[in-house]
């Protein structure tokens, strides 16, 4: 059988996703497991996930208008549903004109329309949630759908969801990230270099930039030393934090961005870091011990409940922004630091709390919700361009 046939055969998959890494991580990740698979895949978000193409050529990668619904003046709501409106239009083309077999939305307000046109063409489709709590794209979405893949065993929301519905698969990471599921975490050896690697989401997080030099600067000076430190830095923060570090006499490397985080990763003894799903969904898959302190600001509080999830199985440490100040970060990191026990202990905890076949599972939902045969699709796609020729 040839390619071609094969690909018709198994049909095509729509995603829709919100153009921010958070949602765009998941569905390459997904994308990459469906084109292995033989099937056609192709992806519906905003101006923001223009990158998404240039790594999958593969996917066909259109855009649409979107906007938020909630949050800001009453002007800049209106814009977001005027907006949703437009998208909501093109979705419906764009939707007719792919005919998938199925569609799977990653939240992100830009998933809203796709995933409202895929349902009212009768489409099988499945959210999936990286966060513990219901996100509010998916929570405008769930009612209709036909499957909800969560990432963690528990997930919060704002409306009942029918435990039907539900799936965990977990949230896919990156290739190189999955890859560190075979490495055994470093185990610390007495007096030798603790690597200890600070991130802060793709723009740092300004209080690890001003808190953790002087936590640093409170530890043992036995400890203190041993530290080889790796720290993701606001620009405005890049300067301070690296002069606090000289001052110490202690090697650290600063940068705003890494494009190695897997290799960083793979060398950490103890991370600190914000609770986003990407990074917990990648701190949990390397098997790395994390201080995880949520962004206060998130929407629903979402960070916290993703700290809690991993620290309540025993593979982080969960400290508030509010508590976080140099005196108990210095406390914290003295106190897992000096007990490498403790941190092979969180490890291993952080790593059964880890998902490593995400996208396979995934993708084994997707599966499962296509056609027997290619005979309801090859219906589908003739009422599909009948209405084209129509419109």
């Amino acid at each position: 059988m040839t390619a071609a046939r094969t690909d018709q055969a198994l049909g095509k998959v729509l995603l829709a996703a919100g153009g921010t890494g958070g949602h765009m991580f998941p569905a390459e990740a997904l994308a990459g497991e469906l084109l292995a698979r033989g099937f056609r895949v192709a992806l519906i978000t905003d101006r923001r996930g223009r990158g998404f193409g240039d790594r999958l050529p593969a996917v066909e990668t259109h855009h649409i208008s979107a906007g938020g619904l909630s949050g800001g003046t009453v002007i800049r709501r209106a814009k977001g549903a005027f907006k949703l409106a437009v998208g909501l239009l093109q979705a419906r083309r764009m939707v007719t004109q792919l005919a998938p077999d199925v569609a799977v939305g990653f939240g992100g307000y830009p998933s809203v329309p796709t995933m409202l046109a895929a349902g009212r063409a009768g489409l099988p489709t499945i959210l999936h949630e990286q966060n513990a709590v219901l996100g509010r794209a998916n929570r405008l979405l769930a009612r209709r759908a036909t499957r909800i893949a969560t990432s963690f065993p528990a997930i919060e929301a704002a409306i009942p969801l029918d435990p039907g519905k539900l799936a965990l698969t977990g949230n896919p990471v990156r290739p190189g990230i999955a890859a560190l599921a075979d490495q055994p975490y470093p185990t610390l050896q007495p007096g030798s270099p603790i690597m200890l690697l600070i991130l802060g989401g793709s723009q740092g997080a300004r209080i690890f930039g001003r808190v953790m030099p002087s936590a640093i600067a409170r530890l043992p000076r036995d400890l203190r030393t041993r530290l080889r430190i790796t720290q993701q830095c606001r620009v405005e923060d890049l300067e301070a934090a690296r002069a606090a570090y000289a001052h110490l006499g202690l090697k650290a490397e600063l940068a705003t961005f890494f494009d190695d985080i897997p290799a960083r990763l793979a060398a950490a003894h103890l991370v600190v870091a914000r609770s986003g799903a990407s990074t917990v969904a990648e701190v949990t898959a390397a098997g790395r011990p994390a201080i995880l302190v949520p962004y206060p600001f998130a929407t629903d509080d979402h960070q916290t409940a993703n700290a809690k999830a991993i620290s309540d199985v025993g593979g982080a440490w969960l400290m508030p922004e509010r508590a976080l100040t140099p005196e108990t970060l210095a406390e914290r990191l003295q106190a897992v630091l000096s007990r490498p026990e403790t941190l092979t202990q969180t490890a291993d905890a952080a790593r059964k709390a880890a998902h490593c076949d995400a996208a396979i599972r995934l993708a084994d939902l997707v599966v499962a919700l296509m056609p027997e045969n290619g005979a309801d699709r090859r219906a589908r796609r003739s009422d599909a361009d009948n209405e084209e020729v129509a419109a």
